[in-house]
């Protein structure tokens, strides 16, 4: 599979494997990340899509798509630093921490620019923070978005994020715009919610929009409208991460022949593992034939006959390729 001339993305009749690799896409408001999966599930005729890191409706930028294998190598891309341009609206509380709650506060006593720009720089660096009861973390089972829905509310632990940088771009009576680059897993209107607090005033979302998810950018993002418009080929070829590209993210092993066929049946050949980690996990190395097309994903160990490589997630066309030799 070329990575400039992507196969259909629904496979052939020649038993081609579907498309396999990211798709950014730029989503806007007022749609879920469930609503922009089904859309390209529809557009490009393939069932096998997931995200990487989900937006709320009322968030807009950058929702990466997992399409074909790459559904299974999500985690690899998971854990970068997050970019968002945000705008905060001070004097105001609500229950789910944006603009789209039910107000249970408001202060006619807002900050100034100094004391926000004070305050936030308190919270930049390791800070413990409380999920929301709108998040999708599970708790007993079930999702805290679920339990508020039901006029729930549940204690949640702290959990620890890293906010790299917070810079303010612009003051306007109550709103302030601004940048924030965060950890995965970090909620940028309990941010805003705590800084309120901090602040006494309160504080609420009144926009969010992803602009960066690393290595991801908008800047070869797919729009709401080419999902619908443009023929699925020229949409993969111009704007698509070809797996082989997008697995670049980790350190390969090359392999022989003999190491291919055995991959490709879920063995663990004997290799030379170069410079890539001995005993880093099971989604660690990459390996790859001869050619550089990524075959698998797993982890080298160091046994007693020497370093193998154990694979955890074995593609088609290493199947494939082992059945037909």
């Amino acid at each position: 599979m070329s990575p400039s001339r992507p196969a259909p993305a629904g496979g052939d009749r020649g038993g081609a494997p579907a498309w396999a690799g990211l798709l950014p896409v730029d989503k806007p408001t007022g749609v879920t990340s469930h609503d922009v999966v089904e859309r390209a599930r529809r557009a490009l005729g393939l069932r096998a899509i997931g995200h990487l890191g989900t937006l709320d409706p009322g968030a807009s930028g950058l929702l990466v798509l997992a399409l074909g294998a790459a559904t299974r190598c999500a985690v690899v891309w998971q854990g970068g630093r997050k970019t968002y341009e945000g705008t905060a609206r001070f004097g105001v509380v609500t229950d789910s921490q944006d603009l789209d709650g039910r107000v249970v506060a408001r202060s006619d006593a807002l900050p100034g620019e100094s004391q926000v720009r004070e305050a936030a720089l308190g919270m930049v660096g390791d800070i413990d923070q409380v999920p929301p009861m709108v998040s999708a973390v599970k708790q007993g089972g079930e999702r805290l978005y679920a339990l508020a829905r039901r006029g729930i509310t549940v204690p949640r632990d702290a959990r620890r994020v890293r906010v790299e940088a917070w810079r303010w771009l612009e003051f306007a009576g109550a709103d302030a715009r601004f940048e924030v680059e965060c950890s995965a897993g970090t909620y940028v209107r309990t941010l805003v919610h705590d800084l309120g607090a901090q602040l006494g005033c309160g504080a609420a979302l009144a926009s969010l929009r992803r602009t960066r998810s690393e290595p991801f950018t908008l800047a070869r993002a797919c729009t709401w409208e080419d999902l619908g418009q443009r023929p699925p080929e020229a949409l993969l070829a111009e704007l698509g991460i070809p797996l082989d590209h997008a697995l670049e993210a980790l350190p390969a092993v090359s392999l022989g022949p003999a190491e291919t066929a055995a991959i490709g049946c879920g063995q663990a050949p004997r290799v030379e593992p170069g410079a890539a980690p001995v005993g880093g996990g099971p989604r660690s190395v990459v390996f790859r034939d001869a050619g550089g097309r990524a075959l698998a994903l797993g982890a080298l160990c160091s046994e007693a006959d020497g370093v193998r490589a154990r694979p955890s997630v074995v593609f088609p066309w290493a199947v494939r390729a082992r059945q037909s030799a």
